[in-house]
């Protein structure tokens, strides 16, 4: 038996696809735990009887809702991703020397858990829950490119070993990537494993007797981490959606309660929370959303479609790879009207080249092994260690 410790942020995405990996590892005899800055949220995800070691890792402020491009890239970085590892360090060390882990997962935005191992000499490997590091995002961007490199370097000088030289992003001894080329597109060293798709408790809440079986259901949603920047999308959503209420009928998920709306709408149901997998499992017509990976990727999963207007941080390029794989259309977030967006979701519902190629995807996703096929790579990787 090999102890497997998962070093995460507190974000739903990143925790998501560890959960099916740490139930195949258990399923093989193995100990997995977390170490998180919100573990009843890690709770919430992967059960009650799961092992969570608590660390700090909130961050003062919020980043202004209005950012874009470079700088709401650079903004990232400054403001939530290199104060996290520091603020996450000295709990993930407490965690390592509690539980002795033989190897230390960590996720790809959690430097504080690749520094650590690293510092302490315990090996390794990267969580890669989104595929946007993959195609180099800073390439176009040499002074921020810069200015990473020596924060990370910094950040290498107080938390790891100053004589080290992997990119914490990128583990030399692996790195599970939750996607395949089909949708993300060739990248060497890299093990594609494909979603980790993990069962999750369906809440009673919601009302499936309003669905309509005639009719196709596209879902709306931007994630848990977009509710205040998303209320002139989702009106926009509305009135293109009621538009076309003869042909489709629409789930908007709408946290901030931003929309108005009554349960007595047969054409367009407005919530704050849905059961997202078990939605798509159902069937849906189309997606429209973020481009969130793991939205992206839970969708694809099941072979539907998507409309995908990005925000910001990888989301622009998930976008383009939703786009490049002929899976869906892209749509500006913060610029289009009710007709450009109707005409985007009548493409993607009527044309049937989307469809296809999002069950193609579907496909490679399934081949790859998901969370499966991730724990028996860590497997073996403890092995060579045991």
């Amino acid at each position: 038996m090999s102890r497997f410790l998962f070093v995460v942020p507190p974000l739903v995405g990143h925790i998501n696809p560890t959960v099916g990996v740490a139930a195949e590892l258990a399923a093989l005899g193995h100990e997995p735990a977390w170490v998180c800055p919100d573990p009843e949220l890690v709770g919430r995800l992967a059960g009650p009887e799961a092992t969570v070691f608590a660390c700090a890792g909130s961050v003062r402020g919020e980043r202004p809702a209005e950012l874009r491009g470079p700088e709401a890239l650079r903004f990232l970085w400054e403001w939530y991703l290199l104060p996290l590892a520091e603020a996450m360090a000295p709990g993930v060390r407490a965690a390592v020397g509690e539980f002795r882990p033989d190897v230390v997962v960590s996720d790809q935005q959690a430097f504080a858990g690749a520094f650590t191992a690293e510092r302490l000499g315990v090996p390794w490997v990267t969580s890669a829950t989104t595929s946007a590091e993959f195609t180099d995002p800073l390439a176009g961007l040499p002074k921020v490119r810069e200015w990473v490199d020596e924060r990370l370097a910094g950040l290498r000088a107080s938390l790891g070993d100053p004589a080290g030289t992997a990119d914490p992003r990128f583990s030399p001894r692996l790195v599970l990537a939750f996607s395949t080329p089909e949708l993300a597109g060739p990248a060497e060293g890299v093990g594609w494993v494909g979603p980790s798709i993990a069962g999750r408790p369906v809440s009673s809440g919601f009302p499936w007797e309003w669905l309509d079986p005639g009719r196709p259901t596209v879902l709306v949603t931007l994630g848990t981490a977009n509710t205040e920047v998303g209320a002139r999308f989702l009106d926009v959503c509305r009135a293109a959606l009621r538009e076309r209420a003869d042909r489709v009928q629409a789930v908007i998920v709408d946290p901030g309660g931003t929309l108005s709306g009554g349960d007595d709408d047969k054409d367009v149901l407005i919530v704050p929370s849905v059961p997202q997998l078990a939605l798509l499992e159902r069937g849906m017509g189309a997606v429209i959303c973020h481009a969130g990976h793991n939205t992206v990727c839970e969708a694809l999963w099941f072979g539907t479609p998507l409309v995908v207007a990005p925000i910001r941080d990888d989301q622009p390029v998930v976008a383009a790879q939703v786009v490049e794989a002929g899976a869906g259309v892209r749509v500006r977030f913060g610029r289009v009207g009710a007709q450009k967006l109707g005409a985007a979701l009548d493409g993607v519902l009527h044309e049937p080249g989307y469809r296809a190629a999002a069950e193609r995807i579907r496909t490679a996703f399934r081949a790859a092994g998901g969370a499966t096929a991730a724990a028996a790579r860590l497997d073996e990787l403890a092995r060579e260690f045991g």
